[in-house]
């Protein structure tokens, strides 16, 4: 019988929720693990959560999140439920600053461990912080998104962050260009 990647899932959430192993776990109102399909094919992953989902403790629940529900609902024609959405980081920097390398030193394994279990067959590595430490590279975003890299064996389609989006909207037209090669490669057109 095959493993149940929602009770490894749990397991894992767990075992982080009483995480000390940096000063965010002090200071943190909820941890933000993950959210939605534990088989999903895409994985979302950004770079730590901001007020509302330290608030919430679920990922992209604000301004940033709705609009990334747009990209999943209105665009990929998939609801959020079928896809996973998680961090980076699992606890929210003070002020909403950049995770401190240190910080994703802690909690980058504890994310390698989600994707080891939900083996999905594309990581959309959201903003730069994402797809710099997934792909391990001081490249920037600009230079890798467009195109598929990897991940261990698991294809990343690193894309703008939805926030920057907000801030940016002329860059929607990339990041559709971006979601429609992933939809291509997990067969949803």
């Amino acid at each position: 019988m095959g493993r149940n990647n929602k009770v490894e899932l749990q397991k894992l959430y767990d075992e982080l929720k009483g995480c000390q192993l940096c000063p965010l776990g002090k200071t943190r109102k909820n941890l933000v693990f993950g959210q939605g399909n534990p088989e999903a094919k895409i994985v979302f992953v950004g770079e730590a959560p901001g007020a509302d989902e330290d608030e919430q403790g679920l990922p992209f629940v604000g301004r940033a999140g709705q609009l990334l529900t747009d990209i999943i609902v209105k665009g990929m024609k998939l609801a959020r439920k079928d896809v996973y959405i998680c961090n980076i980081l699992k606890c929210r920097p003070p002020g909403n600053r950049n995770p401190l390398p240190e910080e994703i030193c802690k909690c980058e394994p504890f994310l390698k461990k989600q994707l080891q279990i939900i083996t999905p067959r594309v990581i959309c590595a959201l903003g730069k912080i994402a797809a710099q430490t997934l792909l391990k590279t001081e490249t920037p975003i600009t230079a890798l998104r467009g195109r598929f890299h990897y991940y261990e064996s698991i294809k990343v389609m690193p894309t703008y962050h939805p926030a920057y989006l907000l801030r940016n909207p002329a860059a929607k037209k990339p990041v559709w260009d971006d979601v429609q090669l992933m939809m291509k490669d997990i067969g949803v057109n």
